[in-house]
């Protein structure tokens, strides 16, 4: 049997029945949305709770049926029948529970910053990073995100050299957040006459979206200049003193944005600056939080290889958790939740190790 926090589960009930009597009591508007929003992220938890004692109850009086001299033999039969059906929903219940438990990333549930760069390969490499694209378009419109570009620079001959978007809807983050480092593809290029495999490569980052409240941005810590759109927005760019550069000055983070409007650009660089600041205060956190950092899923390092796409064996490899699906055509249709999944349960088992060690 699972050891769980009673002290913690039995505060999460209590939390929950009071939250239902304020909602039901007719609150203010804005009160009202936020004991929903908590109400809503606790529900399940506490519906795992009461199955679960509900289960022990259930095994105690199987258990005091057994060990009663009295019960007859076909009450016995039945009882020990039972019992084995019950324990295994217990240990079920105990396990969903742990994980509901896991201390949460505040993260999670903010949107995403998706930025796919080209990498080494060439042309090749921004077709590619044009593929990622695609298929994270793809899984966002299957989970009901909404997928927006942000910026973009076409590659030479397809794809993209650089593409940013914003991501939005509900657990965007907790979902996308593992994606963060170098996809490798394997496969033959259009191009490529004598049908030799071409081995190229692209970098994602995922960023959680920042509010305002979560990063402060002194005025006089940036420096904001105008100038002459060209080139890295193709055709999308007029030719007037629309591009915007952001440079955060104590970090040397540089944000451009060139789009036709400038007033657009500017908030879209701030969204991109503030979110990049975000990422790297996380970052710092979970470095001095954990040495260890580096072996685990999802360490935000964008120059570790995550997976090969290797497209004549149709053949998808994730070397972190090192799972093989071959089914790589589909992932690029967007079906990505077996693999996201994997890396989850990695995690979260990863966390439930951690704890164990901690205890």
């Amino acid at each position: 049997m699972i050891s769980l926090p009673h002290d913690r589960m039995d505060q999460v009930v209590k939390r929950f029945d009071m939250l239902e009597a304020q909602m039901a009591a007719g609150p203010e508007p804005d009160a009202y949305v936020k004991m929903a929003s908590e109400y809503s992220d606790i529900q399940d938890l506490v519906g795992k709770i009461r199955a679960l004692r509900g289960a022990e109850q259930e095994l105690a009086d199987l258990d005091a049926m057994l060990d009663d001299k009295g019960t007859d033999a076909e009450m016995r039969a039945l009882a020990e029948m039972d019992k084995p059906e019950v324990e295994e929903r217990i240990e079920e219940l105990q396990r969903d529970i742990q994980i509901l438990l896991l201390p949460k990333d505040a993260a999670d549930e903010k949107n995403a910053i998706l930025e796919i760069r080209a990498g080494t390969g060439g042309d090749e490499a921004a077709l590619f990073a044009g593929d990622l694209y695609r298929m994270y378009e793809r899984y966002a419109t299957s989970k009901g995100w909404r997928f927006e570009v942000v910026s973009a620079s076409d590659g030479d001959a397809g794809g993209f050299k650089e593409i940013i978007a914003g991501v939005s809807g509900k657990g965007v983050f907790a979902h996308l957040k593992f994606e963060s480092g170098v996809h490798r593809v394997q496969r033959v290029p259009a191009t490529e006459g004598s049908g030799r495999i071409h081995t190229s490569a692209a970098t994602v980052a995922v960023l959680p979206e920042a509010e305002e409240v979560d990063i402060d941005i002194r005025a006089e810590d940036i420096r904001i200049d105008t100038m002459r759109a060209s080139g890295s927005g193709g055709q999308h760019v007029n030719t007037t003193d629309s591009a915007v550069r952001i440079t955060h000055l104590p970090t040397g983070i540089m944000v451009v944005q060139a789009e036709k409007s400038q007033h657009q650009n500017r908030a879209r660089a701030m969204q991109i600056l503030r979110a990049r600041l975000y990422d790297m205060e996380r970052s710092r956190a979970d470095e001095e939080r954990s040495s260890s950092r580096k072996s685990q899923v999802g360490s935000g390092d964008r120059s570790e290889r995550i997976r090969t796409y290797n497209f004549p064996q149709g053949r998808l490899t994730d070397h972190r958790i090192n799972l093989t699906l071959y089914k790589l055509d589909r992932v690029m249709m967007g079906e990505l939740d077996e693999v996201v999944d994997a890396l989850i349960a990695d995690h979260q088992s990863k966390l439930l190790a951690d704890m164990g060690s901690d205890g």
